[in-house]
């Protein structure tokens, strides 16, 4: 994951720093921290990485991504699916026009009241899973994001 200095602010801030902003600014570029562009794509493999931890029970590990359809009078649908990895349980399955950041977090605040909340939720670098609300959401519920890795196809994510 890349970080910025605000991110690092936030996340120093949620372990009891208290440090102020310009501060963590000053630091950042002290240290020559610096969100650069984006390398191009390695035309190398990229190398093993540690395997995610199988899910052990029911809600242990959630998977979250959107399928997408259109409509014959060509409008665009979006479904967000949920799919519990150690059950195989849809816990969510909804269907919309438009999906945001906040309506994903409003659905699933919706659904874990009623099911619990999952210890581990596997999601894609989607803007509606990368947005504030689903970070600050996940972490006053003390759910880990588990980002998938640049490379990865759905089938090894769901498994």
């Amino acid at each position: 994951m890349r970080y910025g200095y605000r991110r690092v602010h936030v996340l120093l801030d949620r372990e009891g720093w208290g440090i102020n902003i310009k501060k963590v600014y000053r630091i950042y570029r002290e240290l020559g921290m610096q969100l650069r562009n984006k390398t191009p794509k390695r035309r190398v493999k990229a190398k093993l990485r540690d395997d995610r931890a199988e899910a052990v029970g029911p809600n242990d590990v959630w998977a979250m991504d959107f399928v997408h359809d259109q409509l014959a009078t060509g409008k665009k649908l979006r479904v967000l699916t949920v799919v519990d990895t150690f059950s195989r349980y849809v816990p969510v399955l909804d269907a919309r026009f438009s999906y945001r950041g906040e309506d994903v977090v409003a659905t699933l605040d919706r659904v874990c009241r009623g099911t619990g909340y999952p210890k581990t939720i596997r999601v894609d670098q989607g803007s509606e899973f990368i947005s504030r609300d689903m970070d600050l959401w996940a972490y006053q519920r003390g759910v880990v994001l588990d980002f998938s890795r640049p490379g990865e196809t759905n089938r090894q994510r769901l498994h």
